[in-house]
């Protein structure tokens, strides 16, 4: 994910340092500049004075420098040794001192330790905000001058950018910026996922990118803004990475190389998080599906038996309308429903019905749409209703 590249413009090399000290009182005979750019002549006397008194050299570990002042100040940290100087004699007249910069070895395990963690949270399936919100914020301290991170999320259609995380960033900017357009033109961050390659605009209140947003990040106190898109390996739009500043600023780079590391690393947070919810999805799928398998699998079981009923109840019809043809012979209108099966009907038996193979019987109202409803060919018999049109009808 980090590039070698990129970890030499992050890191830079170790900057060496040396000077030549006489005497007592520690008089500095010659140095470098980068000695003289970081201590001049505030070296710890204590130090100096233990060496020149013992003769026996000493090493001091991450010795911290800050220069400059305000928001400008640059912190530095330093490993030296000192070295005592010998006369013929073997006397101590002077010390030697030795150094190297450590400041982008501290900045480089920084820089590792919160990749690591971040990584750690992506493989532990975290929320997504959270690690974005979480990457901005590592991002924000890591940086050696303010700068205030913004990752949006591209939708599935990559024509718009969605807020992801801006934790610096004022919520009416958030707002403001969430769902902007892609396309050329349309600030830092619409241009970059429009081209898909960063864009830089180091003056945003006069880059003609930023016409149509000058206002607003005039509102929020924003002066430049450099952004980067995030992209799969096949270069398909995830979302956009940028950072913003308060002055107008060029950036160096190692910040250019700041923003490609974090950028990858956004990427694989993004597509984890893509792959975890068309995974939902797919399953979520999975589970309708064999729901409503087992709907219709229920569905048909009721339907047969539904089925089934109907012909056990239309061969049980159907027994007793040849049961009262026969007892017709007898009574030709019965005065009782034939049609009510073993359990009997005690209602008037009102309408006669046969059916296509001779056999008739009288029933009620109910049992004869019953049986016109659960045998076949069954039809209205009684002549003085009217036959099946005048049932129908009534």
């Amino acid at each position: 994910m980090t590039t070698d590249q990129d970890r030499r413009a992050l890191f830079g090399q170790s900057t060496a340092l040396f000077a030549v000290l006489a005497g007592r009182d520690h008089r500095l005979e010659s140095a470098n500049p980068a000695f003289l750019a970081a201590f001049g002549e505030n070296l710890s006397r204590d130090r100096l004075d233990h060496v020149y008194r013992t003769g026996a050299p000493a090493t001091d570990r991450d010795v911290r420098v800050e220069s400059g002042a305000g928001p400008d100040v640059r912190e530095a940290f330093f490993d030296l040794t000192y070295e005592p100087r010998l006369d013929a004699d073997a006397e101590v007249t002077g010390i030697h001192v030795i150094g190297v910069e450590t400041t982008q070895v501290k900045q480089a395990q920084r820089l590792m330790a919160e990749q690591s963690a971040l990584l750690e949270q992506i493989a532990r399936q975290a929320p997504l905000a959270d690690i974005l919100d979480g990457m901005a914020r590592r991002i924000e301290e890591l940086a050696p001058q303010e700068v205030l991170v913004s990752v949006l999320l591209a939708d599935p259609d990559g024509l718009h950018l969605r807020h992801g995380a801006a934790p610096s960033l004022p919520d009416f900017y958030n707002q403001a910026i969430d769902g902007i357009a892609t396309g050329e033109g349309v600030g830092s961050c619409g241009t970059a996922a429009h081209r898909r390659e960063p864009v830089i605009v180091t003056d945003i209140g006069s880059d003609p990118f930023w016409d149509d947003f000058r206002e607003l990040a005039g509102r929020a106190g924003l002066a430049a803004c450099w952004s980067t898109p995030i992209l799969t390996r096949d270069g398909s739009l995830l979302g956009t990475f940028a950072m913003y500043h308060r002055v107008p600023r060029v950036p160096q780079e190692p910040d250019l190389a700041l923003a490609r590391v974090f950028a990858g690393t956004a990427a694989l947070a993004i597509e984890r998080h893509h792959i975890e919810r068309d995974k939902a999805v797919a399953e979520a799928q999975a589970r309708s599906a064999h729901d409503e398998l087992a709907r219709a699998v229920r569905a048909e079981r009721e339907l047969r038996a539904e089925a089934e009923r109907r012909v056990a109840d239309a061969a049980e019809l159907a027994a007793r309308m040849r049961d009262a043809a026969a007892a017709q012979a007898v009574a030709p209108h019965p005065e009782r429903c034939q049609l009510g099966g073993s359990a009997g009907c005690a209602e008037p038996a009102e309408i006669k019905i046969a059916d296509s193979w001779g056999d008739a019987a009288w029933g009620c109202a109910d049992h004869v749409e019953e049986a016109i409803i659960n045998v076949r060919s069954v039809f209205i018999a009684s002549e003085e209703l009217g036959g099946l049109a005048a049932y129908r009808h009534r």
